[in-house]
């Protein structure tokens, strides 16, 4: 399980997150939601240990994250940042196979089970018919699906994405979505991102967690959190909520400032 117990989370002396405690469902869609600034980015990244906490702790599988080495801890959790920088003049292939760093000792070369994780990663986000073309000449939605297959190769039984979708034109935000969803169900991990779109994030979630003001303001089902007023205390907005005519998860209507 991975979880966190009391955190509290500060930049430069000013407190981010206070006092959380929360536990990411295994093998569910979990979705961040809130304003900017109320500690999304913040919490996915102490989860993924690229923070430290000022108070509390966060465990996984029954140890304290900070207490695994580098390479134990990435064989069992990945973290795809927000708009990744790509290396100057790699290929897909290359890219990818740098998610298989964690697996590797000194004096072991590189082996078939390392090559078969690279290839079903570029079958499954369906990169391999360019696999030798250079990630910088790919569009946006392609190269992020090359990253996404670069955390995949890592084989790691939880995925941690900071706004996989941003910059992305809506055609590619569903086919993001829908890849990471494919995903989760096929092999079971358990995924965890930051959305910024309240409807995407009701229509792919299993759990939705509504940050504000640093604190878990509420989680739960899309049907339990969406509602007129998480809409009203958190974004400031008057809003209509109503089932969406095709997928039937909850859709916000906002109309207004409070």
């Amino acid at each position: 399980m991975l979880y966190g117990q009391n955190l509290i989370v500060s930049y430069d002396n000013h407190t981010v997150i206070r006092d959380l405690s929360h536990q990411i469902p295994e093998g569910k869609i979990s979705v961040f939601i809130g304003t900017n600034g109320c500690g999304k980015s913040t919490l996915l990244k102490s989860l993924a240990r690229q923070l430290q906490p000022a108070g509390g702790q966060i465990v996984l599988d029954g140890k304290a994250v900070h207490d695994y080495g580098s390479k134990e801890f990435a064989r069992r959790l990945a973290m795809l940042s927000q708009s990744p920088v790509t290396p100057e003049g790699i290929s897909v292939r290359q890219l990818v196979r740098y998610g298989r760093y964690p697996h590797r000792t000194f004096g072991r070369a590189w082996q078939e089970r390392d090559e078969a994780a690279v290839e079903t990663a570029m079958r499954l986000t369906r990169i391999d018919t360019f696999a030798e073309q250079a990630v910088e000449t790919l569009s946006g939605g392609q190269r992020q699906r090359v990253w996404i297959a670069m955390a995949l190769a890592q084989d790691t039984p939880y995925l941690l994405l900071d706004e996989p979708t941003t910059f992305l034109d809506l055609s590619y935000q569903i086919e993001i979505l829908d890849l990471l969803q494919q995903l989760n169900r096929e092999t079971g991990k358990t995924v965890v991102m930051v959305l910024h779109d309240l409807n995407l994030a009701c229509r792919y979630a299993d759990e939705i967690v509504v940050l504000h003001q640093g604190k878990i303001y509420a989680h739960g089902t899309p049907q339990e959190v969406m509602t007129i007023e998480t809409i009203q205390t958190v974004f400031g907005l008057k809003s209509m909520i109503i089932a969406d005519p095709v997928y039937g998860s909850p859709m916000c209507v906002p109309f207004g400032k409070t």
